[in-house]
Order: structure tokens, then C-alpha cells, then sequence
């Protein structure tokens, strides 16, 4: 009894110690993932607490668990939205941008250890996926407003190539333990049923449970615990069966998050909590498992491939995989850049460990090096590198907090939480006249605080600096709100320097602008556009902005997305409907640059 007391109290300690280290995570620039792996490995055997802890198979199977947990939340939180934008370029990096990661860094990696080729295809199949867990953690919760198409590009890509670099990594140790018995053919019928069972099992059980969770009535928190094992079934059955257990419990987690029901808040409000967990415990287990020493004895390598992977495999396989779906240069940058490494090549190191293949300790030790530095090294320059690459959306439409609120099965009011910024439009006025302004039978206060005190609202109410007010809505109003709230100087003046400073209608035509009188004359229409062809230039004068922006955008259109009109002029995409409709767009001036000869 006294050993199990010991482990419920080192096991709390653990966790506890974990999640109070989050709170250094913002103030430090430090990924929260990055302390878990601290905490674990101080409790290990070379840290404070000396435990020893060398279960490879236990810390496969809580691993594995937690992963499955992870992605089901990635996938609840996943709209139909970011399929619009992202689905064609993730699913190409989650399958040739994963095999042309692991060939170019398999042969650096075959070169740089001197070993067989096989065995470096292997050390490079375990790293040559992003980690769900990280991408997750770290772009939802890094406070960095990103281009819809780059965040739906990176959060889907982490979701989807899990099944095929866990298919790398079996087939490489078969071929390791047994090369003659391994053949191509094998691995390509292996490779489609993975993914054929995955996609069909998760489509299936993810409409199934949409449907279902209506139609049922439990307590609130028992909602979540029901779609928690329901995902753990669809993933160890969708296994067993010879499919992709990570790629069925991603779809079936966004079929049911995208069915908006009663049910699917409680489900979203305790997934948050049972990933955030699952994410402690398995960062925690694997800082366990590892021996810092043996780590650093193999440093140099973990430097040499982590940079190579960042700088050269990485780059390759994201320019590859999405040039073709015209990405710009600094989209398919920041994309490289931000290929994030956890859990899963940590993971996935265990396997040859249990596999038996010689000098697996030496893969995990470098994996786990390489997962350090990756979280490191990228995780913490997110915001630097969004600047960098000009992928960061300056925005002044979010609300500080949301809250949704059923109120039948079919009916619900989501309460929105705006607080008045220095300066905003919003200080002096009162709540109630902000509301009627722009909508009068939609909007309500629900209440006013100030000073941590909620306050009556009467006619002589006004808003003060500081001041929050939750706003009961029904229709999409809450952006219009956000800005009145949050529009201070600063934000404006970013949001001017980034979109322009005019905003025009989609429909508008191009020639009805005045800003283009001069432009227009048949002397100045070679010079000033893009294009030598006169007629063609006359042309496009006709052209409404929206289909003069389509057209030369050829992919998707995102809030961000720039076309230029000539030396001077520029559009610049700042809202898109759901639908992929353009909403509004801006006009920007930039002094023309002098051309020397």
C-alpha cells in the first residue's frame, strides 16, 4: 500500500510541478512542452529526485494514449474552414513533403554517422514529422494572429502525417531486423490500406457520433467522457484492423467539432483539460525516460542533424510540396521554419528500442536532442519569425473572451467579453448605445465590471479605461464590437500600414476609383502596370477589385493576401466570408521606387 501511496504522490508532484510551470512559460519565451520535458527529467534519474524509470513499453503505451487524446481536441478544433484554405497543400506536405524530408535527411544522416543506409533512414523517418502536440500548443496559444492559409497549411499538416511517418518508422525496422524479407510493393499496399482504414474509419465513426451526441441527454461533464472513449475505441479498433489509428481519431474529432450542437460546448470546455493533461503527462513520462548524460554524449550529432533538418530537409520538402499551390516565398518560409518537433519522433524512437535493433538507444538519445532543440530553436521565435516572413495579421476584431450558451438543443447565445483599450471609440460612451448601434434586437449587455465589481448599468453609465463588458449575442456581430473596443492608435496604425488606408467594396470596378484617373490615359498605362500589353491594361478597368484579385491570386483567397496594381498601388485581401467570399479589401500607396540605370 505504502509503494502505491508513493506513486499517486510522485505521479501529483509531477503534474502539479508541471502545470505551475506553465505559468514561466509566457514570461520566460519558453514552450510549455519544452518545461514538461524539464520537469520529467529533473524527477528522473540523473534530477533531483533520482527515480528510475527505463519502461520503453509503459511509456509507448501512455504515448500512444495521450496522442490519440491530442488529436481528437486538434480535431474538435479544427473548422471546415481551414479545409477551404489548407486541406490540398497539408495533405501533400503530410505525405511527399514527409518522404522527401526522410530521403534527403537519411542520406545526411547515413554520411554524417558512417552507418548502413538503412539505419539512417530510420533515424531520419523518426524525425522527419511535425508533432501535432507541439503545433497545437504553440500556434493556438502563442498569442500570434497568423495567415488563415499558413495556420491551416501547419495545423493540418501536424494532424495528417503522423499515419505516414509511423508507417516510415515500422517499415524501417522491419527492413533493419529483416531485409530480405521487406519489398516495395509491401510497403506501397501496407502504405494505401493505413490510410484507406484511417480515412474510412474516421469519416464513419465521426459522422456516427455527430449524430448521435443530440440525440442523448447526460450531465454536462459526462459528454466529453463519452466522445474521449469513443475516440480512444475509433483509434485502437481503426489499429487492430491495419489502419491509421492518429489519422481516424483526427477526422472523426472534426466531423464532430464542425456539428455544432448543445452537447459539443460541454465536450469542447473538458477536452481542453483531458489534452492539456495528456500533454503534461506524456512530456513528463518521456523527460523521465530519458538519461540526460547519454543525450549530451551525442549532442553534436542532435546539433548537426537538427540544423540540417531545418535548414536544408525541411526547406526542400515544404518548397516541393507547395509551390505548386501558389504559396509565396515568404508563406513556404515561415512554413519550413515552423516545423515543430515533440512527442511524436520521441515516440517514435521507442519502437526500434522495443524492436531490438542494435544502437537504438543511440536514435532515441538523438531524437530526443533533436526534439530539444526544435522547441527550442523554433518554438521560441514564432512571433519573430510570423514578423519575418510578414505572415502575422495585425487584427482589432477579436474579442478578449467568448462563451457559448445553449439554450435548447438547437438554440444558442454566445456571450463575448470586450475590454476598453486606452484610447478605443468605445471610452465615454455608454454599453448599451455601442450595442443599438450596430444591431438592436441582437445584442445585450449582459453585465459591466470595473475594477473586478460588476457595476449597474444605468443611463448615466460610461465606459472607462479598463473597463469590461459581457455582450449576449445572437449573429456575427462580435468583430464589429471588437473594434470599438480595441481600436487604440497603435492598432491602428498597424492595421493601416498593413491593409491601407482606403477600404473598398469587392464590387466595386476598378476604373470607377478616382485614385487611378492619371493611370488610365493611354501615356502612362505601359509604365505604371504590370503588363506591356495596352489593350490588356485598358481591360482590366472593367474588372470589379474581387475579380481582378481572384484572378491573379490563383489559390484561395486569405485575409492578408496582396495583389499588386502597379509601382504604387496595391490590394490587400482584409476580410474573407467562411464561404471564401471576399468582404472587404484595402487600397495601399507606397512610393513608387526609383528605378537607376
Amino acid at each position: 500500500m505504502d509503494t502505491l501511496n508513493i506513486l499517486y504522490l510522485v505521479g501529483a508532484i509531477l503534474i502539479f510541478a508541471s502545470i505551475m510551470a506553465s505559468t514561466l512559460s509566457a514570461r520566460l519565451g519558453v514552450p510549455l512542452l519544452l518545461l514538461f520535458l524539464i520537469v520529467g527529467m529533473l524527477a528522473g534519474e540523473q534530477g533531483i529526485l533520482g527515480i528510475e524509470f527505463s519502461q520503453y513499453a509503459l511509456a509507448n503505451f501512455v504515448g500512444q494514449a495521450a496522442l490519440a487524446c491530442i488529436l481528437l481536441d486538434g480535431g474538435l478544433r479544427t473548422s471546415f474552414k481551414s479545409f477551404r484554405v489548407g486541406l490540398k497543400p497539408a495533405i501533400t506536405l503530410a505525405t511527399w513533403g514527409v518522404l522527401v524530408t526522410v530521403m534527403v535527411l537519411g542520406v545526411f544522416v547515413t554520411w554524417l554517422l558512417d552507418v548502413d543506409w538503412r539505419f539512417g533512414l530510420l533515424m531520419a523517418a523518426i524525425v522527419g514529422s511535425t508533432d501535432a502536440a507541439a503545433v497545437f500548443s504553440l500556434l493556438r496559444n502563442g498569442g500570434v494572429k497568423l495567415n488563415d492559409r499558413v495556420q491551416a497549411t501547419l495545423e493540418l499538416e501536424s494532424g495528417a502525417n503522423d499515419p505516414l511517418a509511423i508507417l516510415l518508422v515500422t517499415g524501417l525496422i522491419a527492413l533493419n531486423v529483416d531485409p530480405d524479407g521487406q519489398t516495395v510493393f509491401g510497403f506501397l499496399v501496407l502504405l494505401v490500406q493505413q490510410l484507406s482504414f484511417g480515412l474510412g474509419m474516421g469519416l464513419l465513426f465521426g459522422y456516427f457520433l455527430s449524430r448521435l451526441l443530440p440525440k442523448i441527454h447526460l450531465a454536462e461533464g459526462m459528454y466529453a467522457i463519452l466522445i474521449l472513449s469513443a475516440g480512444l475505441a475509433v483509434f485502437a479498433a481503426t489499429n487492430l484492423i491495419g489502419g491509421s489509428g492518429f489519422l481516424a481519431v483526427y477526422l472523426t474529432g472534426v466531423l464532430i467539432g464542425n456539428h455544432k450542437v448543445r452537447s459539443t460546448e460541454h465536450v469542447m470546455r473538458v477536452m481542453d483539460s483531458f489534452a492539456w493533461l495528456s500533454q503534461a503527462v506524456l512530456f513528463v513520462v518521456l523527460g523521465l525516460l530519458v538519461t540526460p548524460s547519454n543525450v549530451l554524449n551525442v549532442w553534436h550529432y542532435s546539433v548537426a542533424i537538427a540544423a540540417f533538418m531545418i535548414f536544408v530537409a525541411r526547406p526542400i520538402a515544404v518548397y516541393t510540396s507547395v509551390k505548386p499551390f501558389k504559396f509565396k516565398d515568404r508563406e513556404i518560409g515561415f512554413i519550413s521554419w515552423v516545423g515543430l518537433r515533440g512527442a511524436v519522433p520521441i515516440t517514435l524512437a521507442i519502437l526500434p528500442v522495443m524492436a531490438g535493433i542494435d544502437n537504438a538507444f543511440m536514435l532515441f538519445d538523438i531524437a530526443f536532442g533533436v526534439v530539444v532543440l526544435s522547441l527550442i530553436l523554433q518554438g521560441t521565435t514564432i512571433p519573430t519569425m510570423a514578423n519575418l516572413f510578414r505572415v502575422r495579421i495585425p487584427t482589432n476584431k477579436d474579442p478578449k473572451e467568448e462563451h457559448e450558451v445553449w439554450v435548447s438543443d438547437k438554440a444558442s447565445i454566445t456571450l463575448y467579453e470586450f475590454e476598453a483599450k486606452s484610447g478605443a471609440f468605445a471610452i465615454g460612451r455608454h454599453p448599451k448605445g455601442i450595442s443599438k448601434s450596430i444591431s438592436s434586437n441582437e445584442i445585450s449587455v449582459f453585465a459591466l465590471v470595473r475594477g473586478q465589481q460588476i457595476v449597474v448599468v444605468d443611463e448615466s453609465t460610461k465606459l472607462k479605461f479598463g473597463d469590461s463588458v459581457w455582450y449576449a449575442m445572437r449573429g456575427n456581430h462580435a468583430s464589429k464590437i471588437a473594434k470599438i473596443f480595441n481600436d487604440t492608435t497603435l492598432d491602428r496604425k498597424a492595421i493601416d500600414d498593413f491593409y491601407g488606408d482606403w477600404l473598398l467594396s469587392p464590387n466595386v470596378k476598378l476604373g470607377d476609383l478616382p485614385f487611378f484617373t492619371e493611370a488610365m490615359t493611354s501615356e502612362t498605362l505601359v509604365k505604371t502596370l504590370k503588363t506591356t500589353d495596352e489593350d490588356l491594361a485598358k481591360n482590366m478597368w472593367e474588372q470589379t477589385v474581387a475579380e481582378y484579385v481572384t484572378s491573379h491570386l490563383g489559390t484561395a483567397p486569405v485575409s492578408g493576401d496582396t495583389v499588386v496594381i502597379s509601382n504604387e498601388w496595391s490590394l490587400v485581401i482584409k476580410e474573407v466570408d467562411d464561404k471564401g467570399k471576399l468582404r472587404n479589401i484595402g487600397l495601399k500607396y507606397q512610393e513608387p521606387v526609383a528605378v537607376t540605370s
